[in-house]
Protein backbone atom coordinates (compact mmCIF):
# COMPACT_ATOMS: atom_id res chain seq x y z
CA UNK A 1 0.00 0.00 0.00
CA UNK A 2 1.32 3.42 -0.93
CA UNK A 3 0.15 6.72 0.57
CA UNK A 4 1.03 9.73 -1.57
CA UNK A 5 0.77 13.45 -0.80
CA UNK A 6 2.03 16.76 -2.04
CA UNK A 7 4.20 18.73 0.38
CA UNK A 8 2.53 21.15 2.78
CA UNK A 9 2.07 24.86 2.19
CA UNK A 10 5.23 26.80 1.34
CA UNK A 11 6.57 29.79 3.26
CA UNK A 12 7.39 31.67 0.05
CA UNK A 13 7.89 31.29 -3.70
CA UNK A 14 11.66 30.74 -3.66
CA UNK A 15 13.24 27.66 -5.30
CA UNK A 16 13.54 25.63 -2.10
CA UNK A 17 11.31 27.20 0.56
CA UNK A 18 10.57 25.93 4.01
CA UNK A 19 7.04 25.13 5.04
CA UNK A 20 4.83 27.91 6.30
CA UNK A 21 3.09 27.61 9.67
CA UNK A 22 0.11 26.10 7.80
CA UNK A 23 2.49 23.65 6.10
CA UNK A 24 3.91 22.47 9.42
CA UNK A 25 0.35 22.08 10.73
CA UNK A 26 -0.48 19.99 7.65
CA UNK A 27 2.60 17.78 8.15
CA UNK A 28 1.50 17.14 11.74
CA UNK A 29 -2.05 16.38 10.52
CA UNK A 30 -0.62 13.86 8.05
CA UNK A 31 1.22 12.05 10.85
CA UNK A 32 -1.97 12.00 12.91
CA UNK A 33 -4.01 10.68 9.98
CA UNK A 34 -1.45 7.94 9.31
CA UNK A 35 -0.98 7.01 12.98
CA UNK A 36 -2.52 3.55 12.47
CA UNK A 37 -1.36 2.99 8.89
CA UNK A 38 1.70 0.93 9.92
CA UNK A 39 4.01 2.87 7.59
CA UNK A 40 7.28 1.00 6.98
CA UNK A 41 9.04 3.37 4.56
CA UNK A 42 8.95 7.13 4.02
CA UNK A 43 10.11 8.67 0.74
CA UNK A 44 10.58 12.33 -0.14
CA UNK A 45 12.00 14.35 -2.97
CA UNK A 46 15.12 16.25 -1.90
CA UNK A 47 13.51 19.60 -1.15
CA UNK A 48 13.11 21.26 2.25
CA UNK A 49 9.31 21.43 1.97
CA UNK A 50 8.91 17.74 1.11
CA UNK A 51 11.40 16.50 3.70
CA UNK A 52 9.68 18.62 6.36
CA UNK A 53 6.26 17.28 5.34
CA UNK A 54 7.53 13.70 5.60
CA UNK A 55 9.43 14.16 8.88
CA UNK A 56 6.59 13.94 11.46
CA UNK A 57 5.33 10.66 10.00
CA UNK A 58 8.85 9.25 9.75
CA UNK A 59 9.55 10.31 13.35
CA UNK A 60 6.31 8.73 14.56
CA UNK A 61 7.41 5.38 13.12
CA UNK A 62 11.12 5.74 13.95
CA UNK A 63 12.06 5.78 10.24
CA UNK A 64 14.58 7.64 8.14
CA UNK A 65 13.24 9.65 5.20
CA UNK A 66 14.57 8.07 1.98
CA UNK A 67 15.20 10.63 -0.77
CA UNK A 68 14.34 10.22 -4.45
CA UNK A 69 14.92 12.36 -7.54
CA UNK A 70 11.58 14.04 -8.29
CA UNK A 71 12.73 15.30 -11.68
CA UNK A 72 14.02 12.07 -13.18
CA UNK A 73 13.57 9.27 -10.69
CA UNK A 74 9.85 8.50 -10.64
CA UNK A 75 10.11 5.20 -12.57
CA UNK A 76 13.02 4.18 -10.31
CA UNK A 77 10.96 5.01 -7.21
CA UNK A 78 7.96 3.06 -8.54
CA UNK A 79 10.19 0.06 -9.22
CA UNK A 80 11.53 0.25 -5.66
CA UNK A 81 8.03 0.53 -4.16
CA UNK A 82 6.78 -2.47 -6.12
CA UNK A 83 9.89 -4.55 -5.40
CA UNK A 84 9.93 -3.76 -1.68
CA UNK A 85 6.23 -4.15 -0.92
CA UNK A 86 4.93 -3.07 2.46
CA UNK A 87 3.44 0.28 3.40
CA UNK A 88 5.01 3.44 2.05
CA UNK A 89 4.46 7.18 2.38
CA UNK A 90 5.67 9.23 -0.57
CA UNK A 91 5.85 13.02 -0.42
CA UNK A 92 6.18 14.91 -3.69
CA UNK A 93 4.87 17.86 -5.64
CA UNK A 94 1.77 19.02 -7.52
CA UNK A 95 3.14 17.54 -10.74
CA UNK A 96 4.85 14.40 -9.42
CA UNK A 97 2.25 13.09 -6.96
CA UNK A 98 -0.50 12.46 -9.56
CA UNK A 99 2.13 10.99 -11.89
CA UNK A 100 3.23 8.54 -9.17
CA UNK A 101 -0.39 7.51 -8.63
CA UNK A 102 -0.68 6.85 -12.36
CA UNK A 103 2.64 4.97 -12.61
CA UNK A 104 1.53 2.72 -9.75
CA UNK A 105 -1.67 1.89 -11.64
CA UNK A 106 -4.06 4.21 -9.82
CA UNK A 107 -6.24 7.04 -11.05
CA UNK A 108 -4.83 10.51 -10.27
CA UNK A 109 -8.31 12.14 -10.62
CA UNK A 110 -7.24 15.57 -11.84
CA UNK A 111 -4.43 18.10 -11.81
CA UNK A 112 -3.53 19.44 -8.38
CA UNK A 113 -4.18 23.19 -8.23
CA UNK A 114 -1.40 25.49 -7.04
CA UNK A 115 -3.07 26.20 -3.68
CA UNK A 116 -4.23 22.63 -3.10
CA UNK A 117 -2.28 20.72 -0.44
CA UNK A 118 -4.92 18.47 1.15
CA UNK A 119 -4.97 15.43 -1.15
CA UNK A 120 -4.05 12.03 0.22
CA UNK A 121 -3.92 9.26 -2.37
CA UNK A 122 -3.94 5.64 -1.26
CA UNK A 123 -2.83 3.14 -3.89
CA UNK A 124 -3.32 -0.53 -3.12
CA UNK A 125 -1.36 -2.98 -5.24
CA UNK A 126 -2.42 -6.63 -5.22
CA UNK A 127 0.00 -9.54 -5.50
CA UNK A 128 -0.99 -10.00 -9.15
CA UNK A 129 -0.04 -6.35 -9.86
CA UNK A 130 -3.60 -5.05 -10.12
CA UNK A 131 -3.92 -1.64 -8.50
CA UNK A 132 -6.74 0.45 -7.15
CA UNK A 133 -6.65 3.93 -5.71
CA UNK A 134 -8.71 6.30 -3.66
CA UNK A 135 -8.22 10.00 -3.09
CA UNK A 136 -9.04 11.46 0.30
CA UNK A 137 -8.36 14.78 1.99
CA UNK A 138 -6.58 15.59 5.24
CA UNK A 139 -5.82 18.64 7.31
CA UNK A 140 -7.36 22.01 6.51
CA UNK A 141 -9.64 21.68 3.47
CA UNK A 142 -8.81 23.35 0.17
CA UNK A 143 -11.47 25.46 -1.49
CA UNK A 144 -10.89 26.76 -5.05
CA UNK A 145 -10.18 30.46 -5.03
CA UNK A 146 -8.71 30.55 -1.51
CA UNK A 147 -5.13 31.68 -0.98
Amino acid sequence: MVFLVRHGEKADLSDNPELSAAGYERAAALARNLRNAEIEYVHSSDFTRTRDTAAPTANKYGLEVELYDARQGLPTLVEKLLRTGGRHLGVGHSNTTPRLVELLGGIPNSVINEGEFDRLYIVTIERDGAASSVMMHYGKAYYPGQN
